[in-house]
C-alpha cells in the first residue's frame, strides 16, 4: 500500500472515531506495521501543522485524534453558541488531584487527606468519567478503589499518567507545600 493512501485512510478512521484510536488498533485496520503506521501518522499530524490547518492530529490518551486547532475556538463558540464551559469546582479538582496522584485510592484516604467528606466531588468526577471505580478493597465494608480514565487524560492532555507534573513542581510552581 501506498502512503499516500494509508494516510487517506488513517484520516478517515480518526475522523470518523471521535476518541483517540490507539497505533495498535489502526495498525490492525489498514494492514501495516507498528512502526510504519506510527511514522505515517507522525507525517500526517506534521502536514496539518505545517498547512495551519483548522483540525490537528494530536497523540492523547494513548491514541491518536483529530481535534479542532486551538486558534479556531473563537469561531467555533460562535457557530455554536457557546459559553465558557462548566469548569470543575475547587473541591472537585482538589479530589481529582487525589485520585490521579494516589491511586488507587478509596474515599476514605481522599476524605483523610482533604479533611471533609469527599462525597459530592466523587460523584461529580465519576458523572464526568474523569475517574471510575476500579475494584473493592479486601476491608471491612469492602470500600470503591478509584483511579483516573481514559477521559481524564484527554480532559487534560495527556498522553498518559507519566506526564502529570510531580509534587515537586507544584510545590516550585504554586508555592505550596505538599
Amino acid at each position: 500500500m501506498e502512503d499516500r493512501e494509508a494516510k487517506s485512510i488513517l484520516e478517515a478512521l480518526l475522523f470518523i472515531s471521535g476518541e483517540p484510536l490507539t497505533i495498535e488498533t489502526l495498525k490492525d485496520i489498514v494492514g501495516i506495521d507498528e512502526n510504519e503506521a506510527e511514522r505515517l501518522l507522525r507525517e500526517l499530524s506534521d502536514e496539518y501543522q505545517l498547512r495551519n490547518r483548522g483540525l490537528l492530529i494530536v497523540e492523547v490518551a494513548g491514541g491518536f485524534q483529530i481535534v479542532t486547532n486551538p486558534a479556531c475556538a473563537p469561531w467555533i463558540k460562535k457557530f455554536l453558541n457557546l459559553t465558557i464551559p462548566t469548569r470543575l469546582s475547587q473541591q472537585s479538582l482538589e479530589t481529582l488531584a487525589i485520585v490521579a496522584y494516589r491511586q488507587p485510592v478509596i474515599k476514605a484516604e481522599i476524605d483523610a487527606i482533604r479533611g471533609v467528606d469527599s462525597g459530592a466531588a466523587l460523584k461529580t468526577i465519576l458523572e464526568r468519567r474523569l475517574i471510575n471505580i476500579v475494584g473493592r478493597k479486601e476491608a471491612p465494608g469492602r470500600p470503591f478503589i478509584y483511579g483516573t480514565t481514559r477521559e481524564f487524560l484527554r480532559y487534560f492532555g495527556l498522553k498518559d499518567l507519566s506526564e502529570l507534573p510531580t509534587l515537586k513542581e507544584f510545590q516550585e510552581v504554586e508555592g505550596v507545600e505538599v
